[in-house]
């Protein structure tokens, strides 16, 4: 990611000009963001904690915050598009993730789904959306994992290598499960949990897998992006590149990285400290505890032998 390497990989003002363009075409990405959804409600609703003020983060056209709604009774919607946000529906802001204009303590939860992958500085932003929840408030968003679009990504290579005899960037960096844990933790949040799963999305032909991403808003806003369109030819190359199942559609993996963490709270439950434990590990085990330092008798971890 841009902020662990001191880079910023993303044009952040190409990105927001294509969403812009986006917003009018992001029903047509409806399946896909309703199956995004659903798994981040699941989630959401896997907590007893009800919740009172939320905030949909990257909400495109407010499906998340509506059906977010349903469950809480306060929620703002927010886009780095001021289209996109104008289509959530009230009350929605334009909003950069990298610079969020909300008051400490603002939300008891904040949402989001498929948006924070193209922020430059990840840790900062979610610093911020930790600031702005309330003590034991939730954060909980859905990334795309590195495996999302891979053969794509493979495709486009190859087809460059051939073509041009070299390669452009083409396709975002995505942060992995490991990355995910870790940026949730340097954060700040208590009780961090990051899990993936990998989806399969199936297309008719490669102009509609084209097609969905320019509705999602994910085509190329890479900082080290060629500022030259795509020669109709490399793209066909590529398309021809493409993997097809038996029924010769394109199959496209999406691995969705879950990310969960709460801000902290004292209410929160707490590692004991060491040492304050009421009961020993040895006994639990039936075993002998040796002192640091002392050499463990033969089967001294072994269990004990049935009685005779």
């Amino acid at each position: 990611m841009g902020a662990m390497s001191g880079l910023a990989p993303f044009d952040r003002r190409a990105h927001r000009l294509r969403r812009d363009r986006a917003a009018r075409l992001v029903d047509a990405a409806g399946p896909l963001l309703a199956l995004v959804a659903e798994r981040l409600l699941d989630r959401l609703d896997d907590t007893t904690r009800r919740f009172a003020r939320a905030l949909d983060l990257g909400s495109r056209h407010g499906m998340v915050a509506r059906a977010v709604r349903a469950r809480v009774p306060f929620v703002v919607s927010a886009d780095l598009s001021p289209r996109m946000a104008a289509r959530a529906g009230a009350p929605a802001v334009a909003a950069d993730e990298e610079w969020l204009p909300f008051a400490p303590a603002s939300f008891d939860l904040i949402v989001s789904a498929l948006s924070l992958h193209w922020v430059n500085d990840l840790p900062g932003a979610l610093i911020q959306a930790r600031q702005a929840l309330a003590p034991d408030g939730l954060f909980l968003a859905i990334l795309p994992g590195p495996a999302t679009l891979a053969p794509l990504r493979a495709a486009f290579l190859a087809a460059e290598a051939a073509l041009a005899g070299g390669v452009t960037p083409r396709v975002a960096p995505l942060p992995d499960l490991r990355d995910a844990a870790s940026l949730l933790q340097r954060a700040g949040f208590a009780l961090p949990v990051a899990d993936t799963e990998t989806l399969t999305v199936s297309y008719p032909d490669p102009f509609a897998l084209f097609a969905e991403l320019r509705a999602l808003g994910e085509t190329n806003a890479l900082a080290a992006r060629s500022r030259r369109p795509a020669p109709r030819r490399l793209i066909a190359e590529a398309a021809r590149r493409l993997p097809r199942d038996a029924e010769g559609r394109i199959a496209m993996p999406l691995e969705l990285i879950t990310m969960t963490g709460w801000a902290p709270a004292a209410s929160q439950p707490r590692p004991l400290a060491p040492g304050s434990a009421s009961a020993r590990l040895a006994q639990a085990l039936g075993t002998v505890e040796q002192g640091a330092g002392e050499a463990a008798g033969p089967g001294a971890l072994a269990p004990p032998r049935p009685p005779r």
